[in-house]
């Protein structure tokens, strides 16, 4: 019998991050408290720029971009917050998202799975991603559950379940 396998990935969905954003910059253009402040969501290349001209009010901004995020199903791990800094009269904060596991992230996985994982199973680092591979589904199975339940700083997709 072949070995069963899945690929651990790390990946947003750039649409409704899209739409995440288009609503928090609706949001923003509509809410009384960021009339006048100079308040804007907007995409600047692969980032999320957020602009106000006080450090608390960019602040307030970033949580609404937050809470649209939670909405569309994008958590919040897998977002690259900045910290605020200023510009001119403004302050700004630059978001971006995380794509693909990073090589140290990457190796913790690898060893909870050696750690934690039935013995059957064996993952290998392929780039940016984890391959897990086992001749049970039920051990597959289990080592997603314990991936998931993991307190790891990444937001984690399993794909290609084969």
């Amino acid at each position: 019998m072949a070995d069963s396998s899945f690929d651990v990935v790390s990946k947003v969905d750039k649409m409704e991050a899209d739409n995440a954003v288009n609503q928090a910059r609706k949001e923003v253009d509509q809410r009384y408290d960021f009339k006048n402040v100079g308040a804007s969501v907007e995409w600047s290349g692969e980032k999320v720029l957020l602009k106000a001209n006080t450090e608390e009010r960019v602040k307030a901004v970033l949580e609404v971009l937050e809470s649209k995020f939670i909405k569309r199903g994008i958590t919040l791990k897998s977002l690259d917050t900045g910290a605020p800094y200023p510009s001119g009269k403004e302050f700004r904060i630059e978001v971006g998202l995380k794509n693909g596991i990073e090589q140290d992230a990457a190796k913790k996985i690898n060893k909870l799975i050696r750690d934690e994982a039935p013995k059957s199973v064996k993952s290998q680092i392929q780039g940016d991603e984890l391959r897990v591979s086992s001749k049970s589904r039920d051990d597959l199975q289990a080592t997603m559950a314990l991936l998931k339940n993991a307190d790891l700083d990444v937001a984690l997709q399993f794909v290609n379940l084969r």
